[in-house]
């Protein structure tokens, strides 16, 4: 499974870590198709414990980002630290041995496989002879609920399919923490739940940093990331409009960046100095 349940001393304080390097730090990152540049000197962490909310209107560059550090795409220019190392992302197995795990909004669930081979679909746990290993799959499944405070599934052996929205999304987000995940990113996880599904999620959001693991939340819901997030940053037009503190900033302030926010770095342009 990933994090122990439990592990003590991680709080979501961005301010605590300020020492140590982000758990995933992006600089610089461009990237265009054809002559379209979807993102453009793009920087962008997270840190470990912390909800760090992606925000921006449709074709800001949210998902391009998501898919650069998921190895999807490739980025053109600008470099990628994992725990302040620099690393290349060729593929998504890269991005899976660093720890970090992407929860798309499809989910990518089998609706007629059970919660456990759900969890384990392609990285089966198997004997010398090759068969599964039944009962050490179905204890660690019902550990890494346990740990996420995912209580409302009656069976870890029941198909996906007979399960809420809110339910669904918690075996996603626990088959992504299993892997010793540090990075987990939650694309619109929210997205045609109801209100006590959303409250689940949102609840297992908080979880997540609780145990240390560094969030990148997106999603369009404001009222869902205030209610959880620790930064915000926001996209606009595949660049950097602001990166907010949540307990600084206000809904108001976070919509006018995302329709109006003028690009941090401008290419071609050279920062003005501290205290300039």
């Amino acid at each position: 499974m990933g994090r122990p349940a439990g592990r003590p001393d991680r709080v979501r304080s961005p301010a605590m870590n300020d020492a140590a390097p982000p758990a995933l730090e992006l600089r610089d990152i461009s990237k265009s198709f054809g002559s379209v540049q979807a993102l453009s000197n793009v920087d962008f962490e997270v840190r470990d414990g912390e909800v760090m909310a992606l925000v921006g209107d449709n074709g800001a560059g949210k998902s391009t980002l998501i898919k650069c550090v998921a190895g999807i795409n490739s980025i053109d220019n600008g470099t990628v630290l994992f725990e302040g190392r620099e690393v290349t992302i060729h593929g998504p197995k890269d991005a899976a041995r660093l720890g970090i795990e992407v929860v798309y909004q499809d989910l990518a669930l089998c609706d007629n496989l059970d919660v456990v081979q759900n969890r384990y679909l392609g990285r089966e746990a198997h004997d010398f002879l090759q068969r599964l290993r039944e009962p050490e799959m179905e204890m660690k499944t019902a550990e890494t609920l346990e740990s996420l405070s995912v209580t409302t599934i009656g069976s870890i052996r029941q198909p996906v399919a007979t399960l809420s929205g809110g339910q669904r999304q918690s075996v996603a987000v626990a088959r992504s923490v299993m892997w010793n995940s540090r990075v987990v990113i939650l694309d619109e996880p929210t997205a045609a739940l109801g209100v006590a599904q959303t409250r689940q999620v949102l609840d297992l959001v908080n979880r997540l940093a609780e145990n240390g693991l560094a969030v990148v939340l997106i999603s369009h819901n404001l009222h869902d990331i205030f209610e959880v997030a620790t930064r915000i940053t926001v996209l606009r037009l595949g660049r950097v409009v602001g990166v907010y503190e949540r307990e600084k900033t206000t809904q108001t302030e976070i919509v006018g960046a995302i329709t109006a926010g003028v690009p941090t770095k401008v290419p071609g342009v050279a920062e003005e100095p501290a205290g300039a």
